[in-house]
Protein backbone atom coordinates (compact mmCIF):
# COMPACT_ATOMS: atom_id res chain seq x y z
CA UNK A 1 0.00 0.00 0.00
CA UNK A 2 2.83 2.36 0.86
CA UNK A 3 4.54 1.66 -2.50
CA UNK A 4 1.29 2.35 -4.32
CA UNK A 5 0.81 5.71 -2.64
CA UNK A 6 4.44 6.71 -3.27
CA UNK A 7 4.20 5.68 -6.93
CA UNK A 8 0.93 7.55 -7.38
CA UNK A 9 2.39 10.69 -5.84
CA UNK A 10 5.52 10.37 -7.99
CA UNK A 11 3.37 10.08 -11.09
CA UNK A 12 1.51 13.24 -10.15
CA UNK A 13 4.78 15.07 -9.43
CA UNK A 14 6.09 14.06 -12.85
CA UNK A 15 3.13 15.79 -14.50
CA UNK A 16 3.64 18.83 -12.28
CA UNK A 17 7.38 19.12 -12.99
CA UNK A 18 6.88 18.68 -16.74
CA UNK A 19 4.11 21.27 -16.63
CA UNK A 20 6.25 23.80 -14.77
CA UNK A 21 9.20 23.17 -17.09
CA UNK A 22 7.14 23.68 -20.23
CA UNK A 23 5.40 26.75 -18.82
CA UNK A 24 8.77 28.33 -18.00
CA UNK A 25 10.17 27.62 -21.46
CA UNK A 26 6.93 28.77 -23.12
CA UNK A 27 6.79 32.07 -21.24
CA UNK A 28 10.54 32.61 -21.66
CA UNK A 29 10.03 32.46 -25.43
CA UNK A 30 7.90 35.60 -25.23
CA UNK A 31 10.57 37.56 -23.33
CA UNK A 32 12.99 39.24 -25.77
CA UNK A 33 15.90 39.12 -23.31
CA UNK A 34 15.68 35.33 -23.11
CA UNK A 35 15.47 34.66 -26.86
CA UNK A 36 18.10 35.41 -29.46
CA UNK A 37 18.84 34.67 -33.07
CA UNK A 38 21.69 32.20 -33.21
CA UNK A 39 25.03 33.94 -33.58
CA UNK A 40 23.66 37.43 -32.83
CA UNK A 41 22.40 39.43 -29.90
CA UNK A 42 19.15 40.31 -31.71
CA UNK A 43 16.13 38.88 -29.79
CA UNK A 44 14.22 37.71 -32.86
CA UNK A 45 13.60 38.42 -36.54
CA UNK A 46 12.73 42.12 -36.97
CA UNK A 47 9.06 42.78 -37.81
CA UNK A 48 9.87 44.33 -41.19
CA UNK A 49 11.60 41.10 -42.29
CA UNK A 50 8.73 38.77 -41.34
CA UNK A 51 7.20 37.32 -44.50
CA UNK A 52 5.28 34.40 -43.07
CA UNK A 53 3.81 33.27 -39.76
CA UNK A 54 6.66 30.80 -39.10
CA UNK A 55 9.11 33.70 -38.72
CA UNK A 56 6.89 35.61 -36.28
CA UNK A 57 8.84 35.69 -33.02
CA UNK A 58 11.44 33.25 -34.33
CA UNK A 59 14.46 32.90 -32.06
CA UNK A 60 16.24 30.57 -29.66
CA UNK A 61 14.98 30.34 -26.08
CA UNK A 62 18.00 30.57 -23.77
CA UNK A 63 20.06 30.38 -26.96
CA UNK A 64 19.27 26.64 -27.16
CA UNK A 65 15.76 25.81 -28.33
CA UNK A 66 14.41 27.10 -31.66
CA UNK A 67 11.00 28.66 -31.17
CA UNK A 68 8.41 31.04 -32.59
CA UNK A 69 5.20 32.57 -31.20
CA UNK A 70 3.05 29.53 -31.99
CA UNK A 71 5.58 27.22 -30.34
CA UNK A 72 5.61 29.44 -27.25
CA UNK A 73 1.82 29.26 -27.07
CA UNK A 74 1.86 25.45 -27.43
CA UNK A 75 4.55 25.04 -24.76
CA UNK A 76 2.68 27.33 -22.37
CA UNK A 77 -0.59 25.47 -22.95
CA UNK A 78 1.08 22.09 -22.40
CA UNK A 79 2.66 23.48 -19.23
CA UNK A 80 -0.67 24.70 -17.88
CA UNK A 81 -2.24 21.35 -18.74
CA UNK A 82 0.49 19.49 -16.87
CA UNK A 83 0.11 21.71 -13.82
CA UNK A 84 -3.68 21.28 -13.87
CA UNK A 85 -3.36 17.49 -14.23
CA UNK A 86 -1.48 17.32 -10.92
CA UNK A 87 -4.83 17.60 -9.13
CA UNK A 88 -5.72 13.91 -9.53
CA UNK A 89 -3.96 10.66 -10.27
CA UNK A 90 -6.13 9.78 -13.25
CA UNK A 91 -5.56 13.13 -14.94
CA UNK A 92 -1.81 13.01 -14.20
CA UNK A 93 -1.62 9.49 -15.66
CA UNK A 94 -3.55 10.56 -18.77
CA UNK A 95 -1.30 13.62 -19.15
CA UNK A 96 1.89 11.57 -18.78
CA UNK A 97 0.77 8.91 -21.24
CA UNK A 98 -0.54 11.38 -23.82
CA UNK A 99 2.51 13.58 -23.46
CA UNK A 100 4.87 10.61 -23.88
CA UNK A 101 3.22 9.53 -27.12
CA UNK A 102 2.87 13.03 -28.58
CA UNK A 103 6.37 14.20 -27.74
CA UNK A 104 8.01 10.96 -28.86
CA UNK A 105 6.35 11.55 -32.23
CA UNK A 106 7.52 15.18 -32.23
CA UNK A 107 11.08 14.06 -31.50
CA UNK A 108 10.95 11.67 -34.46
CA UNK A 109 9.40 14.36 -36.67
CA UNK A 110 12.23 16.72 -35.69
CA UNK A 111 14.68 14.30 -37.28
CA UNK A 112 12.84 14.18 -40.61
CA UNK A 113 13.80 16.95 -43.07
CA UNK A 114 10.28 17.46 -44.40
CA UNK A 115 8.66 17.61 -40.93
CA UNK A 116 11.15 19.48 -38.76
CA UNK A 117 9.19 22.72 -39.02
CA UNK A 118 5.92 20.94 -38.20
CA UNK A 119 4.96 21.49 -41.81
CA UNK A 120 5.71 25.22 -41.67
CA UNK A 121 4.12 26.01 -38.31
CA UNK A 122 6.82 25.77 -35.62
CA UNK A 123 10.41 24.57 -35.30
CA UNK A 124 10.92 21.17 -33.67
CA UNK A 125 14.45 20.45 -34.86
CA UNK A 126 17.85 21.05 -33.28
CA UNK A 127 17.95 20.87 -29.50
CA UNK A 128 14.18 20.43 -29.42
CA UNK A 129 14.67 16.83 -30.62
CA UNK A 130 16.71 15.59 -27.68
CA UNK A 131 14.71 17.68 -25.20
CA UNK A 132 11.38 16.29 -26.47
CA UNK A 133 12.78 12.75 -26.51
CA UNK A 134 14.13 12.91 -22.94
CA UNK A 135 10.93 14.35 -21.50
CA UNK A 136 8.85 11.80 -23.46
CA UNK A 137 10.95 8.98 -21.99
CA UNK A 138 10.52 10.35 -18.47
CA UNK A 139 6.75 10.71 -18.78
CA UNK A 140 6.47 7.25 -20.36
CA UNK A 141 8.38 5.80 -17.45
CA UNK A 142 6.22 7.49 -14.83
CA UNK A 143 2.95 7.13 -16.72
CA UNK A 144 3.28 3.60 -18.09
CA UNK A 145 6.13 1.60 -16.52
CA UNK A 146 5.75 2.60 -12.86
CA UNK A 147 1.97 1.94 -12.73
CA UNK A 148 2.53 -1.50 -14.28
CA UNK A 149 5.21 -2.34 -11.70
CA UNK A 150 3.00 -1.21 -8.83
CA UNK A 151 0.10 -3.35 -10.06
CA UNK A 152 2.48 -6.26 -10.54
CA UNK A 153 1.47 -6.73 -14.16
CA UNK A 154 3.43 -6.73 -17.37
CA UNK A 155 3.09 -3.83 -19.77
CA UNK A 156 1.05 -6.03 -22.15
CA UNK A 157 -1.56 -6.66 -19.46
CA UNK A 158 -1.83 -2.92 -18.65
CA UNK A 159 -5.01 -1.32 -19.94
Amino acid sequence: MENTNAANLTERYCALVVGILFLIIGVAGFIPGLTTLQGTNVPNIPADEIHRAYNLGYGYVFGLFPTNFLHNIVRSAVGLLGIASYSSLSSARAFNRGFAIAYALLAIMGLLPFARTTFGLMPISGNNVWFNALVAIATAYYGIVIPAKVKGTSLREQS
